[in-house]
């Protein structure tokens, strides 16, 4: 297996719109094309079933 020792970073689009999804070691994050905040998941959160109530905090803390 290969390991993950840098950044991967893939372009997708959701829609009509346009995204940057970067994968590393410390988890993954998604981001709207040219933005820079986006929903951040760690590899903890969700390997302990916390990757749900993350997002949902992370989202209400942006929303201010």
């Amino acid at each position: 297996m290969t390991p993950l020792d840098k950044p991967l970073r893939r372009a997708l689009e959701i829609g009509d719109r346009s995204y940057t999804l970067l994968v590393d070691a410390s988890g993954l994050k998604l981001t709207e094309k040219g933005k820079r905040k986006g929903i951040e998941l760690k590899w903890d959160d969700l390997v302990s079933g916390d990757a749900a109530l993350a997002v949902a905090l992370q989202a209400s803390v942006d929303a201010k």
